[in-house]
């Protein structure tokens, strides 16, 4: 598939997705917009891939949007062309903000998704991988949740990402001063797992995403993403359990499950016959909902 603006490859069942402007340190546009969704999608379609890494080219991994446009870079109203509310492009009648159709669009994948944050993140280039399952860091990234110090709010559904991900009083600090941090405060913030020298961050989310791919089930991982990220809002954990309980039902005699026990008691590693393209139960659950899909 040929990409202008990121760069997407699968090697040894990893699908590295590349943001690849880096003369614009990366920025975000609409066209690179449509490309990531893309991206997403052939990595859910691919039973090869296990994991998706992201990260950038050069040493930013997203400078956040564009700013070419001046002024009124985000006043895209006039932007909307008719055939795009049929795309379910609007809300309510206004325009669906980027940043949000691409969070939106990681957070549906059936695939692990793990973040390899090779520089300044800023604006859409950090709340765009809220979404995403890991973040992993360089020792030389600067994160920034700018949006207040450009009149604006925070998008790509980060208000609801960002407090479950750090805590409330620590999404507010970071949004209402819009300042940048450092990789270290993202650490000590939980914002990201693990930091690493700027060489070595590459390494670690290919070893991490090999170890899923040598290791798991894709169903049981496509399963369990869905059930942890829709259990963050989840009314109570017998709701949680409810669920629990109807994927232990389904996939308790399904061939991955024996094939699993079956390689532990044997003391060799499993070959899981299933695929999520043709094999996903019915008990996984939607989620995100999309009440405006058209």
């Amino acid at each position: 598939m040929a990409f202008s603006e990121i760069a997407y490859e699968v090697t040894d069942h990893v699908a590295t997705v590349t943001l690849k402007r880096p003369e614009r340190l990366n920025a975000f546009t609409f066209t690179m917009r449509g490309e990531l969704i893309e991206a997403f999608d052939l990595a859910d379609a691919d039973d090869d891939v296990r994991a998706v890494v992201v990260t950038g080219a050069g040493r930013a991994f997203c400078a956040g949007a564009d700013l070419g446009g001046g002024g009124g870079t985000f006043a895209r109203r006039d932007q909307i062309s008719d055939g795009e509310t049929s795309k379910g492009e609007t809300v309510d009648g206004v325009p669906r903000d980027g940043g949000g159709t691409v969070a939106l669009r990681i957070a549906r994948s059936l695939k692990p998704v793990i973040g390899a944050i090779n520089g300044p993140a800023v604006g859409v280039g950090v709340t765009m991988t809220l979404p995403m399952d890991v973040r992993l860091a360089s020792e030389t990234a600067r994160f920034g949740f700018v949006f207040a110090r450009r009149g604006i709010v925070t998008e790509a559904a980060s208000s609801w990402f960002l407090p479950r991900i750090v805590g409330i009083a620590k999404a507010m600090e970071w949004a209402a001063t819009g300042r940048v941090f450092p990789a270290a405060e993202a650490l000590e913030g939980r914002l990201v797992s693990r930091v690493y020298p700027a060489d070595e961050l590459l390494p670690a989310a290919y070893a991490l995403a090999r170890e899923i791919a040598d290791n798991t089930s894709a169903v049981s991982v496509a399963a369990v993403r869905r059930l942890m990220w829709s259990g963050l809002s989840a009314a109570s954990p017998w709701e949680a359990h409810a669920a629990d309980s109807r994927l232990m039902a389904e996939l308790g005699g399904a061939p991955d499950s024996v094939e699993g026990v079956t390689a532990f008691m044997e003391k060799r590693p499993a070959a899981f016959p299933m695929k999520v393209s043709q094999d996903l139960p019915p008990g996984v659950p939607s989620w995100p909902d999309d009440p405006y899909r058209v």
